[in-house]
């Protein structure tokens, strides 16, 4: 495993490390506990030293797993969570900082710590980050030793580069993969010059780019990937990068005739570890065969410059036009 500055935070951290929005089971199924300690552990044994987490995952299941996996270790493991999806209606006039503290410290008494590595808004409606007085409530919390550093997990760009302004935020987590290219352009060019963290999710397209869903391929009733195509619980961005199923299984084929020898999984996270702004990526595992699998790219050869640009040929060809806009 090779390790990566976590921007301004100072935390060096895995490269490849671990998201756990499905660490206890698939999406829609019972959280299960040995198998999410399963997956913590394998992790943690190749290498992995940050894993990031939300209140809302599993209701609070996922922190109590991660709180429960750190505390088993004598060694420094990075935990990131994450606070607002709870508020419901999720609308901008719904967040308050009173709110959030009571998030804040609910994620404290869940993973059972004193203070949160790295606390992040948990994709807030653009209007919240036009709100100075949601941002300072994270430096009274730095003050009272409840979290150390502030991050946000956004859906757009535009969000982004907004949320940077704010000194106090060290960190951005945003979908970036071979499928969402946007934000290598101006977003990346901002954070590089600010020093901030970016943790790259969503890496493989909701299990897009891992090459193993087909035309015939079905996703459980509980599965975003069945019932938020088309955006009708949360972003449609967050279900398949926002690509159209059947382009994005073309764009998957084009990409397993360019490279047959190079494993897709490998291939995705590999090429997101070419950009040299992104800190860490963190892909999610909901077996412990995964976790091998996703931590395998931090050992792989870089990729060419001619690999490259076959796979900036096949978005450009596919998928730029849908996508590139949008988020």
């Amino acid at each position: 495993m090779k390790y990566r500055l976590l921007g301004k935070t100072g935390f060096e951290v895995s490269e490849i490390s671990l998201g756990t929005w499905q660490v206890g089971g698939k999406w829609g199924s019972k959280f299960d506990h040995k198998e999410a300690d399963k997956i913590l552990n394998l992790a943690f044994d190749n290498g992995v030293n940050f894993i990031d987490t939300a209140d809302v995952y599993e209701n609070g299941e996922s922190e109590r797993a991660v709180g429960k996996f750190i505390k088993s270790k004598s060694e420094k493991i990075y935990v990131a969570t994450k606070c607002g999806r709870f508020i419901s209606p999720h609308i901008n006039e719904n967040y308050k900082p009173e709110k959030l503290r009571t998030y804040v410290e609910n994620s404290l008494k869940n993973i059972g710590i004193e203070t949160i590595d790295l606390i992040q808004l948990h994709c807030p409606p653009t209007e919240v980050y036009y709100r100075p007085e949601i941002f300072e409530l994270f430096d009274r919390l730095k003050e009272e030793g409840k979290i150390q550093k502030l991050g946000v997990s956004v859906e757009k760009v535009e969000e982004a580069i907004k949320a940077i302004e704010f000194e106090n935020v060290d960190t951005v987590q945003i979908i970036f993969n071979i499928f969402r290219q946007r934000p290598n352009e101006l977003f990346f060019k901002l954070a590089k010059k600010k020093n901030i963290g970016i943790l790259a999710r969503v890496p493989l397209a909701s299990g897009m780019l891992t090459g193993k869903f087909s035309k015939n391929t079905n996703f459980g009733e509980g599965d975003h990937r069945n019932f938020n195509r088309n955006g009708e619980k949360f972003d449609k961005g967050e279900t398949f990068s926002g690509v159209d199923y059947e382009k994005g299984l073309l764009a998957v084929n084009q990409l397993v005739k360019k490279f047959p020898e190079i494993d897709l999984v490998n291939l995705a996270l590999k090429w997101i570890l070419m950009h040299k702004e992104v800190s860490c990526v963190i892909p999610g595992a909901s077996r412990p065969q995964q976790v091998v699998h996703n931590v395998e790219a931090s050992e792989k050869p870089p990729l060419s410059f001619t690999e490259m640009e076959a796979i900036q040929q096949i978005y450009d060809q596919l998928i730029k036009k849908d996508v590139h806009q949008l988020w």
